[in-house]
């Protein structure tokens, strides 16, 4: 068994129907509303779906730039683009079928510290690591032109 070393928990309301809010165990983030889409919820706010893609895009993006910074590079611009892709399974439900995340970073100068965080930078990531445990979650990266 590993060693718990935190943890932390969040509280979820229901609005109305299918929205819901989150509240968060830090008072200095804002709650955040949930929604699934028609024909259960009203589209109002993103689904958890999304949410899950924006945390595995957020901590690779976040997990990239540590990476690139420690090795002195310097980044002008990361723009990170997650494709998810809903699938049905045996019994017909839903499911998460595959996430493939694009990061594009713009290096101002040598790109050697991309070479060297290629081969790391995704171990660091808490989100993405735990959730590929469950379904593939597909990562490339691909720099931007400098302008």
């Amino acid at each position: 068994m590993s060693e718990v070393v935190s943890s932390f928990g969040i509280e979820i309301e229901q609005v109305s129907g299918y929205e819901f809010r989150v509240k968060f165990d830090k008072p200095q983030h804002p709650s955040l509303l949930m929604d699934e889409p028609g024909p259960l919820g009203k589209d109002s706010a993103p689904n958890p779906s999304r949410i899950l893609a924006a945390a595995i895009g957020d901590c690779l993006s976040a997990s990239l730039m540590f990476c690139l910074s420690r090795s002195g590079a310097k980044v002008s611009d990361l723009k990170t683009e997650v494709s998810v892709e809903l699938v049905r399974n045996e019994q017909k439900r839903l499911r998460i079928g595959k996430i493939d995340v694009k990061l594009r970073p713009r290096l101002d100068g040598d790109s050697a510290a991309l070479t060297k965080c290629l081969s790391t930078f995704e171990d660091f990531c808490v989100v993405t690591q735990s959730v590929r445990q469950g379904l593939p979650v597909n990562v490339s990266v691909e720099p931007q032109e400098s302008p």
